[in-house]
C-alpha cells in the first residue's frame, strides 16, 4: 500500500510502529496525520488534555509570479475580487496546516490546540513572496 519513495511497505510499517514519523514519505505522514485534531479552540469541551507536549510551527514561502501580481495590481486600481491571490492564501493556509499536523504527529500528538495563523509578504526587487508561519501547542487529549 505505502511502496512508494524507495521504502517497502514492510520497511513503512515498521517506521509506523516505531513512531519514527520523521523517516516516513510525505504521502504517507499525511495519510496517517489526517486525523489530528487541529484547532484555535484552547480548550475543548469534549476532550480533556492529557498530556502538553510543546509549541510547534510550520513555515511557507510562496512566491507569486508576475503575472498574479500585475493582475492584482489591476484589480486595486478598478475594484474587484483577485481570484489568483485569493487561490494562493487558500493554498498557502492549506499546505502550512499539512505541515503542522506533520509535526504534531511526528511529536506524538494527537491534537493541536491554540492554532494561530500569520501571513506576511515579502517583496523587492519586483518579486513577492506570501510568508505563512502557523503555530499551535501539541497535546493528547481523550474523550471525557
Amino acid at each position: 500500500m505505502f511502496g512508494i519513495f524507495g521504502k517497502s511497505d514492510e520497511k513503512i510499517q515498521e517506521l509506523i510502529d516505531n513512531k519514527q514519523f520523521d523517516e516516513l514519505p510525505t504521502d504517507v505522514i499525511d495519510e496517517i496525520a489526517k486525523d489530528l485534531i487541529v484547532t484555535t479552540e484552547f480548550s475543548m469541551a469534549e476532550y480533556t488534555v492529557t498530556k502538553r507536549i510543546e509549541v510547534i510551527t510550520a513555515e511557507c514561502v510562496f512566491g507569486m509570479n508576475l503575472f498574479k501580481d500585475f493582475f492584482a495590481g489591476i484589480r486595486d486600481i478598478f475594484g474587484g475580487r483577485s481570484s489568483a491571490s485569493q487561490k494562493v492564501l487558500r493554498d498557502a493556509r492549506r499546505t502550512c496546516l499539512t505541515e503542522l499536523r506533520r509535526e504534531g504527529l511526528i511529536v506524538g500528538a494527537n491534537a493541536i490546540v491554540g492554532v494561530d495563523l500569520d501571513y506576511s509578504e515579502i517583496s523587492g526587487d519586483g518579486k513577492s513572496m506570501l510568508f505563512v508561519v502557523v503555530s499551535g501547542t501539541a497535546v493528547t487529549v481523550e474523550p471525557k
